[in-house]
């Protein structure tokens, strides 16, 4: 008899902290105990109990031609085949290389990593190394990895430096960031007034997806870019969840490419692995050759570039041409309107915010009205009501992303069955978030 997801979790908590090996997983935002998956195809995944749901987390973003997709899984068992890591070059990873520069030609050179929160790490000291300061700014909602300098949280005013966000990051650490509202201009331009020499990067989400999704107010990264290199600061932008999930060449293929700017460095992670552990910093050619062993700057890892890994994200971004992007846009328009009908029908005031392919749901009047520029609006909207919304899909045997906090994705997979799955799930989902109330 197949054990119950109550019982493999009863058993997880007992030997790792919370039974998760990354928070959101346990489940904390909307309670319940958390499914714990055994299998994945297409647009669906199983548990241990063998209840299928059609899935809207998408592993938080690499499976974008769906779960298992054939072309990558073959892939994926010809690389281990051949070895599983062996610390030295390989061809892959200069093909995935070139396969990311292909798409973004303003990353002329990468450096491929494990994780989104060592490409980030990597950026900022690189950013530290070239300019000679210690400042950072980040903005408020903005997630980078977990970074001691990059969680932190805001101090007393829009420019002051930053307090520690987390137990364990130290405030000398986090008094090297600087934390501002998201889309207020007018907060970056007072911070350079204040810091501006000491200030050595702008790190932001291309379109920020980890309050929920929060896009860009028209020209905002633009004005970021101008005002970093008014004053000597390099720009980094942050694509790991968006980089060539909303698009051939990501966010900044949406915005940058066609304005005719490009920021310093780039990080991607997600879909460059296909579901592996791959991530990449990349940016200007002068820039990265600072890092060794050209440069000074040290960068290392030992299953950097690995090549089942690699072969994985090479694989996936080999497949996501022009009609994978636009089956996506299309499952994505689709859902986000079927959600809004379903919502609206049942009375629940909410706005729908996306970003390309990628959106999340704004519970309350506040939020129908205007919608949420930033984490301070965010937070004042009725995400109370997110919970039972969430459970009454997952009851239905829908997966969605289990925090109002997290953009939702969908795949070149979600075909029409899967699609209309979902849509009969969301009217008994909306009437539970009329019914909802605060705790």
């Amino acid at each position: 008899m197949s054990p119950t997801n109550a019982e493999v979790f009863a058993h997880a908590q007992s030997v790792i902290p919370g039974g998760v090996n990354s928070p959101v997983r346990a489940y904390g935002s909307v309670g319940g105990t958390p499914p714990f998956l055994a299998s994945a195809r297409g647009a669906y995944v199983t548990d241990v109990e063998g209840r299928e749901y059609v899935d809207l987390v998408g592993s938080w973003g690499p499976a974008l031609l769906g779960h298992a997709h054939p072309a990558v899984v073959e892939a994926v068992q010809q690389a281990a085949a051949r070895g599983l890591s062996f610390g030295a070059p390989t061809t892959t990873e200069t093909e995935l290389v070139a396969a990311i520069r292909h798409r973004v030609p303003s990353a002329e050179n990468v450096r491929l990593v494990s994780t989104g929160t060592e490409a980030t790490m990597t950026a900022l000291r690189l950013a530290r190394a070239v300019t000679g300061r210690d400042l950072v700014v980040k903005f408020a909602g903005c997630y980078h990895g977990h970074v001691d300098a990059l969680l932190a949280q805001a101090g007393s005013g829009l420019a002051t430096l930053a307090l520690p966000g987390s137990a364990g990051v130290s405030a000398a650490v986090a008094a090297e960031t600087i934390v501002l509202p998201y889309n207020d201009l007018a907060a970056v331009e007072a911070a350079f007034a204040e810091h501006g020499p000491r200030i050595a990067a702008v790190i932001t989400e291309a379109a920020p997806a980890n309050m929920g999704v929060v896009p860009p107010v028209p020209g905002y990264n633009a004005a970021l870019r101008r005002l970093t290199l008014e004053h000597g600061a390099l720009l980094i932008q942050d694509e790991v969840l968006t980089g060539f999930r909303v698009g051939f060449s990501g966010w900044w293929g949406l915005e940058g490419l066609r304005e005719g700017w490009s920021p310093d460095l780039f990080t991607f992670g997600k879909v460059i692995g296909g579901g592996l552990p791959v991530a990449a910093v990349g940016g200007r050619r002068d820039v990265m050759r600072m890092l060794a062993p050209v440069g000074p700057v040290y960068q290392a890892g030992t299953l950097s570039g690995n090549p089942v890994a690699t072969a994985a994200g090479l694989a996936t971004l080999q497949h996501a041409d022009a009609t994978v992007y636009r089956t996506v846009d299309e499952a994505s328009t689709r859902l986000r309107e079927a959600v809004t009908h379903a919502l609206a029908q049942a009375g629940v005031p909410h706005a729908m915010q996306w970003a390309g392919s990628l959106f999340s749901i704004m519970f309350g009047p506040g939020a129908a009205t205007g919608g949420a520029r930033d984490y301070a609006a965010v937070q004042a909207t009725e995400h109370w009501r997110y919970g039972p919304f969430f459970h009454a899909l997952l009851e239905a045997g829908v997966s969605a992303p289990p925090s109002p906090f997290e953009a939702w994705f969908v795949s070149a997979a979600h075909d029409d069955e899967a699609l209309s799955r979902i849509e009969a799930a969301l009217p008994a989902a909306a009437r539970a978030a009329a019914e909802a109330s605060p705790a």
